[in-house]
């Protein structure tokens, strides 16, 4: 640390407190600071002096935090504050203490693969979320990739991101990620999208699963042209313990040609929580070579495709390919002389925990996505249970999904109900009789109402195997498109298997009473808070009822604890746009006023507030300059708020000018006084006569 920094002890914008510098990069310095106004420690990232006025990394700069401040996350490091003033430029971080992954990777060697799988779902689904706000990050490497004491993955570092969705255009001079981790079009110059970091992120899951990256060589040049060019080692050779299903994963994400790799985040995050699962998975996946792919590249000088020296200013006779392999190479230079400027600083060291249990899956952020597209993800309907409910808000699309419960968590288990809150217009459809069908008749008469079928095995003598014996809700029901509709299917009344009994709902005492009489094994019971149950009641069993089972079987239950915790709660509250002044902002809870803050929409288009609480449900009303705004009912046992009504803030007309007084009109002249009329002359006196 350098003693003269401008920057220690000092306090920024009369709010951060610089305490220490934990990181230094080529375009930023990174601080430990603490937040006078929220009380909590930050990491404060300050672009360099030197770069404040070079408009290349002033825009790298605001890329950044503009890619951020749109993502939320808990995989993905947040942003509070930003700042681009005259004097000092900076982003105000979420602190982490912890460890980068490419740390964790030289001091460990190797890790086991269930920490490999752990490490690529939480990442998958940080890069789920970004793509779905349109933003890629085009720099995915395990330097930009921090571990926490729980083994939580937080991906940071969006310096180099892009909303792919309104600029499509990626230039060579612009594809900076780290060689050894570029995905084959960044190196090119050609269009990168969302599929350049699940390429990344397979080189990573290479590396953590055999050790060794899958191309190395004395210069960035050389393992350039092995990206572009060659297949990598299968992985299987390097770690025989490696599933053949992950080695497909693997392989499939680093296909050299972007239409061969998976389509999306969540397709691989699928495949990762199938072969967590099911280790015995194999796809079959027909993977390309790099020869048939058609990306083999011979030296556009030499012919040979090692050589790592290249006549840059050579006959201009070469081919079009020779000149666009120029052109990567100049890119790939640029790459590694920039990279060094990119990197971020690092934090603390943490440990890593065990991994999760391979009964749970990743939660995706269903709001803002439409309900009709979540139908038609094989990976969401094969995990997921959804109920919809329907809601009217007239500032968002129709079927976009407004809310998710449970929300604001990591993972669920597989088959967890989701429930939905849709924005309106969906039609209602009636459910077919299906009594007597065929299974797969059934199913395909419910997909034509647009309704999702859900199929669960029970004994009925009376119905042959295989062909269904009753549907929840019933046959004739009015139900909303996209309704789950349970179809209960007779399985085979023979033999030793029988259906396991619901007990959600009894007594522990009736539950085993139940259970036993049956012919099962009651064997563990846990406790579980915040189920919104009293104490005592059973809330899972394990296995699942009706799953048909052995007789003498062990079943686990969980039961109510009867306790709350606290929950919070997060309300985002709109602001009104074209506003461009201090307004204020006031919060009543239960009537109270609970807080009041100054809002300037110009700068922000919503406030945001936390909210704990265990076990009511509590009216939240905001009011800005006096107008109620919003209103939110917020449910801490649910840890959900429900928005109760929207209204428009209206400006207060300006107050008119008060008009000028009239002018008193003029006194009138006073007429003037009558001139007197003059007295008569005497008449002369007559003179006597002589």
């Amino acid at each position: 640390m350098e003693q003269n920094d401008k920057y220690l002890g000092k306090r920024i914008d009369g709010r951060y407190e610089i305490q220490s510098l934990i990181g230094a990069g080529g375009m930023a310095l990174v601080y430990r600071a603490y937040d006078l106004i929220d009380d909590r420690t930050v990491a404060v990232k300050i672009l360099k002096e030197e770069y404040a006025q070079n408009s290349e990394f002033l825009r790298r700069f605001k890329n950044e935090s503009k890619a951020i401040a749109v993502l939320s996350h808990p995989n993905i490091v947040k942003v509070y504050d930003v700042s681009f003033g005259d004097v000092v430029q900076y982003i105000v971080m979420e602190y982490i203490e912890g460890i980068t992954l490419k740390d964790y990777l030289v001091r460990r060697h190797s890790i086991i693969l269930e920490e490999a799988i752990h490490f690529t779902l939480q990442i998958l689904s940080a890069l789920q979320h970004a793509h779905n706000k349109g933003i890629v990050h085009r720099d995915i490497k395990p330097q930009n990739i921090m571990l926490l004491k729980d083994g939580t993955i937080k991906v940071t570092d969006f310096g180099i991101a892009r909303l792919s969705r309104s600029d499509s255009r990626t230039m060579t001079e612009e594809a900076i990620g780290s060689v050894h981790y570029i995905a084959p079009e960044q190196a090119k110059g050609e269009f990168t999208d969302e599929k350049a970091d699940l390429y990344s992120l397979g080189v990573m899951l290479y590396e953590m699963t055999t050790g060794k990256l899958p191309f190395e060589a004395d210069s960035a040049v050389s393992v350039a042209i092995m990206q572009l060019q060659n297949d990598p080692t299968p992985p299987r050779e390097l770690n025989p313990e490696i599933p053949e299903g992950l080695e497909e994963i693997i392989l499939k994400a680093m296909q050299k040609n972007p239409s061969q790799r998976y389509a999306s985040a969540s397709a691989m995050l699928h495949d990762l929580e199938t072969v967590r699962s099911h280790p015995e998975t194999v796809f079959g996946y027909e993977l390309e070579s790099a020869a048939s792919a058609g990306t083999e590249i011979e030296d556009p000088v030499s012919g040979d495709d090692g050589d790592e020296e290249y006549d840059y200013d050579g006959d201009e006779e070469y081919s079009e390919l020779g000149r666009r392999i120029r052109l990567a190479i100049r890119g790939v230079l640029l790459a590694v002389i920039l990279a060094a400027l990119v990197a971020g600083g690092l934090y603390g060291y943490r440990m890593i925990t065990t991994p999760k249990e391979p009964d749970t899956v990743a939660l995706p952020r269903f709001v803002g996505q439409k309900y009709a597209d979540l139908l038609k993800n094989d990976f969401y309907k094969e995990n997921f249970n959804f109920e919809v409910k329907y809601d009217a808000v007239l500032d968002q699309d129709e079927g976009v999904v407004l809310e998710q419960d449970p929300s604001g968590v990591n993972e669920v288990k597989i088959g967890a109900t989701i429930l939905l809150t849709v924005n309106g217009g969906v039609q209602n459809t009636e459910v077919p009789p299906l009594a007597g069908e065929a299974r797969a008749s059934a199913e395909s008469k419910v997909r034509e109402r647009n309704l999702i079928p859900k199929f669960v095995t029970v004994t009925d003598e009376n119905t042959a195997e295989g062909y269904v014996v009753t549907s929840s809700p019933a046959a004739y029901a009015s139900v909303p498109e996209g309704t789950t509709v349970t179809i209960y299917v007779s399985g085979n009344s023979k033999g030793d298997e029988i259906p396991l009994p619901s007990v959600i709902g009894y007594s522990l005492n009736e539950a085993k009473s139940i259970l036993i009489s049956a012919g099962f094994t009651v064997s563990g019971v846990s406790e579980k808070d915040d189920t919104g149950k009293p104490k005592g009641l059973v809330v899972e069993s394990d296995p699942l009822p009706y799953v048909r089972l052995s007789k003498g079987a062990v079943v686990y239950l969980v039961v109510s604890s009867g306790k709350m915790t606290d929950r919070k709660v997060e309300v985002e509250v709109p602001l009104p746009g074209d506003i461009d002044e201090d307004l204020t902002l006031s919060v009543y809870i239960k009537g109270q006023l609970s807080d009041e803050v100054t809002v300037h929409p110009s700068y922000s288009d919503h406030a945001d507030f936390t909210y704990e609480g265990n076990s009511e449900t509590v009216e939240i009303r905001y009011y800005l300059e006096g107008q109620e705004i919003y209103v939110v009912s917020v449910d801490y046992t649910k840890a959900k708020a429900t928005v109760v009504r929207q209204s428009q803030y209206v400006p207060p007309e300006p107050e008119p000018e008060p008009e000028p007084e009239p002018e008193p009109e003029p006194e009138p002249e006073p007429e003037p006084e009558p001139e007197p009329e003059p007295e008569p002359e005497p008449e002369p006196e007559p003179q006597p006569e002589e």
